[in-house]
């Protein structure tokens, strides 16, 4: 029986599969795009029944194709953080770990299924997620040193910085070529202290990116949020989501967003939820048609022009 592995291209995505691929090794077909392609599962053939492992898309974006794989014989084990829908598929071929908490992610979740067998790799993805403190709390439980969970917060954030961009061609890697890369070392502390040329790429690829992005212009401005625009420029959609991420964290009160100019004239919207009330960015997202995500962390996809202004209301009085 094939195996198809379907994995969102950001930080969460790869770190989940890497685990599960070092726990069982496995010859499969890879599925994965950029961070906002979150609906993976219909590239799945449904022609003959095979094992689907879905990490880190939203069950509520891909349950049409996952109905379909399932009645066309297909076993299906699904793993999220993202809102799944009002209900689950009741089908024996159908497994699920899902939890919608704020603080926790995909590669917690996969972490937990494996017993903590690559805990390093959870904690990078906690990081690359933004999840600093939960992060934090468990590299210090792990025994870790201050040098080395700042060295996996640093290798999350990268991973994660990559899967931004409109298109594969923004990006520094295809997420799969980054996972194959990166599948090999069983703990990512090996990788960083080994240096191999695709990390020391993707490190300054975010470290000038990043550069740039501090600098960007305002666009809106509350007691409650803080709305930055960027250009339509490669480096700009590789940066929007974590720059998201270090705006939040520099702005702890504050709902944080990203609008970048897209070359439709729509925006691309990257949200996160102020870091001590992380609730309210899906409910944001959804208001528009091409949004989603989850708690703490949403985006839509193409925000028409004509709502810029409706979205920056949202934002200003969401958390108010």
């Amino acid at each position: 029986m094939q195996t198809y592995d379907v994995f969102n291209g950001d930080a969460d995505g790869i770190c989940a599969l890497i685990q599960l691929r070092l726990a069982e090794p496995c010859e499969s077909v890879l599925i994965t795009g950029v961070k906002r392609d979150t609906t993976l599962a219909r590239h799945v053939p449904g022609s003959e029944p095979a094992q689907v492992n879905i990490l880190d898309v939203s069950l509520d974006k891909n349950r049409d194709a996952v109905d379909a794989l399932l009645a066309a014989g297909c076993r299906v084990f699904y793993v999220d953080h993202h809102f799944a829908g009002d209900t689950l598929p009741e089908h024996t071929h159908f497994t699920a770990l899902i939890d919608t908490q704020p603080t926790t992610c995909t590669s917690l979740l996969v972490d937990q299924h494996l017993k903590s067998r690559f805990h390093n790799w959870a904690i990078a993805a906690a990081f690359g997620d933004n999840l600093n403190a939960v992060g934090e709390d468990l590299a210090a439980r792990a025994g870790l040193s201050s040098d080395q969970t700042e060295a996996l917060k640093t290798l999350g954030v990268c991973i994660n910085y990559n899967g931004y961009g409109a298109t594969i061609e923004d990006l520094h890697f295809h997420p799969a070529d980054l996972y194959r890369e990166f599948v090999t070392f069983a703990d990512p502390l090996e990788l960083i202290d080994s240096e191999p040329a695709a990390w020391q790429q993707l490190r300054d690829g975010y470290e000038a990116d990043m550069a740039q992005g501090l600098a960007a212009s305002v666009l809106a401005e509350t007691a409650t949020s803080l709305v930055v625009k960027l250009p339509g420029e490669a480096w700009a959609r590789r940066v929007s989501g974590v720059l998201g991420n270090e705006l939040a964290n520099l702005n702890p009160d504050r709902a944080c967003a990203i609008v970048t100019e897209q070359a439709d004239k729509t925006y691309l919207v990257s949200i996160r939820a102020p870091l001590n009330n992380r609730s309210g960015a899906d409910e944001v997202a959804r208001q528009f048609p091409t949004g989603g995500g989850r708690q703490a962390a949403a985006g839509i996809n193409a925000l028409p022009a004509d709502q810029l202004d409706e979205f920056l209301g949202a934002m200003s009085g969401a958390w108010s």
